[in-house]
């Protein structure tokens, strides 16, 4: 038998031809195609969470020096952290 990719001679039960690694028999299954999803919900949630920073920043741009509150600081690392954990998140799966 030829190798219809190469040409060169094989053996009549190769499973590849041994010169260029192409299959000599089409694939008896295709592979599953895999569902179209949305958007993931986390890279939803970080683009919110950017977008409270965003809106966290102008507000405190906007106050004289040294009037920010401090539960608003801690409300805007709590919110840094949700965005740094979420993209972890997201890697590790």
């Amino acid at each position: 038998m030829t190798c219809r990719h190469c040409g060169t001679e094989i053996a009549e039960k190769a499973l590849i031809c041994y010169k260029c690694g192409a299959a000599t028999t089409e694939a008896k299954y295709a592979p599953a195609a895999s569902p179209r999803r949305g958007l993931p919900i986390s890279l939803i949630l970080s683009i919110l969470a950017v977008a409270l920073l965003a809106a966290a920043a102008t507000y405190v741009g906007r106050t004289p020096d040294g009037e920010t509150p401090r539960l608003f600081t801690w409300i805007i690392v709590a919110i840094a952290v949700v965005i740094v954990g979420l993209r972890a998140y997201a890697r590790r799966r």
